[in-house]
């Protein structure tokens, strides 16, 4: 079971719109909701799931809005929280900013998608290009052709049109690996992971069939190929489009893609990361005077790769003043607001090493406030590369009409959550 009905609130508890899909739970229970989350703010304990009798609230958080949804059944809880934040997704689509505002200027295009996102507590169409093609913004203009419901709201295939139609047809794969690594103090890796997610962009004719293949230890281990370099995937996510049976069977990730940009799915890598960017500091303090810190950068890659856009970002005390840089490349900031130095880098080489020293003044006056040691972050993209080594193997194309389509691949490494703790 899902949802009972779904409101809409301000940041006072004024309910800015709602809907009511079951008609079992008593429309004026939602008044109980905002004293409910006042009385456990004041404790200090708030929690996403509140009861009032036999009532039950889910709601979320956006912006200066609640989203709330009623229910007095024992429902599934994490549709109801998907369905929540679907949405937001879907709001921010149509309205670009989704806050008080955008409710009440678009109160209509509001309720009739509300309409549409759920029937009777069920979720049904819930993808914004699809509810675009017949929930449009444009005034009430009644034209015959447009009170027919789009094919795809009843079609098996709900997330793609048909009848779509290109002059060239290419298929663009971006596969994406954020890495997350914690350094403690004496230079150990305490965590590493590879957060992974391959991004379509699809302009493709007609309804095609994709198959795509990709460098899967257990495909390899079902087909008896041990051959080259594969990869084990965990926590692997996909969109609706997968037949997530075929994916079981044999590991095949079959599917009809959605048109435009889409995220066919996501993956995590559990495995030990040498961090790709090392960072080794070395930060002095003088007390009444001055703080001086030399930060050493090494690029750990192939040389043959090269980091863009890096940005280190090395923590000062709160009261530094006047200071003053040295960089054997690129080019230092102080953001007092941030209390930090940001070292900025627009092209890093792999086995390159870059120096940066910084003199800051201390206020004669010692600050009594004991501050924390926050870590040194590190934001960066690497193109053209992978660390765990995933590889799309192929991408075939399959449409009735028989048309050639060329599939291109590119491959990227970025920062995800990157820190390294320091000693002082």
């Amino acid at each position: 079971m899902s949802a009972s009905a779904v409101f809409v609130l301000d940041l006072k508890g004024k309910v800015l719109i709602c809907r009511n899909y079951k008609g079992d739970v008593d429309m004026s229970e939602i008044d109980h909701f905002f004293n409910l989350l006042m009385q456990q703010e004041e404790e200090g304990l708030v929690c996403p799931v509140m009861s009032h009798g036999s009532v039950h609230f889910l709601w979320i958080k956006h912006s200066n809005l609640y989203l709330v949804a009623t229910t007095n059944k024992n429902s599934n809880a994490s549709l109801v929280y998907a369905f929540l934040y679907k949405l937001v997704e879907v709001f921010t689509e149509y309205f670009k900013e989704l806050e008080e505002e955008s409710i009440q200027d678009n109160f209509v295009v509001v309720y009739e998608l509300l309409d549409e996102l759920m029937d009777f507590g069920f979720p049904q169409t819930t993808d914004s290009k699809i509810l675009q093609e017949y929930i449009t913004q444009q005034g009430n203009k009644l034209e015959v052709a447009k009170t027919k419901v789009p094919t795809t709201v009843t079609n098996a295939v709900s997330w793609r049109s048909e009848g779509i139609k290109y002059k060239k047809n290419e298929v663009f794969i971006d596969v994406i690996e954020s890495i997350n690594v914690l350094v403690n103090a004496n230079g150990s890796v305490m965590s590493s992971d590879i957060v992974g997610s391959i991004k379509l962009k699809t302009m493709l004719s007609g309804m095609p069939e994709l198959r795509l293949g990709l460098n899967d230890r257990v495909l390899f281990a079902l087909t008896g190929r041990d051959k080259g370099k594969t990869v084990t995937m965990e926590d692997v996510k996909f969109h609706q489009c997968v037949r997530l049976s075929r994916f079981e069977s044999d590991r095949t990730i079959s599917f009809i893609p959605p048109d435009g940009e889409s995220e066919l799915m996501s993956y995590r890598i559990n495995t030990h990361v040498k961090p790709l960017i090392w960072i080794e500091s070395v930060i002095e303090k003088f007390s009444h005077s001055r703080v001086e810190i030399m930060v050493k950068a090494k690029g750990q890659f192939k040389k043959q790769s090269v980091a863009n856009n890096v940005e280190i970002r090395v923590p000062v005390p709160s009261d530094a003043d006047s200071p003053k840089f040295k960089t054997s490349t690129g080019h230092a900031k102080y953001v007092p607001e941030k209390n930090w130095v940001v070292w900025s880098i627009k092209s890093f080489p792999g086995g390159k090493e870059f120096l940066m020293r910084a003199h800051f003044g201390l206020p004669s006056v010692e600050n009594d406030e004991k501050e924390g040691k926050p870590p040194i972050t590190v934001k960066f993209e690497i193109p053209y590369f992978t660390v765990s080594g995933i590889q799309v193997r192929y991408m075939k194309i399959i449409e009735k009409s028989g048309y050639q389509a060329l599939p291109w691949v590119r491959y990227i490494t970025q920062s995800g959550d990157y820190q390294l703790r320091t000693n002082n």
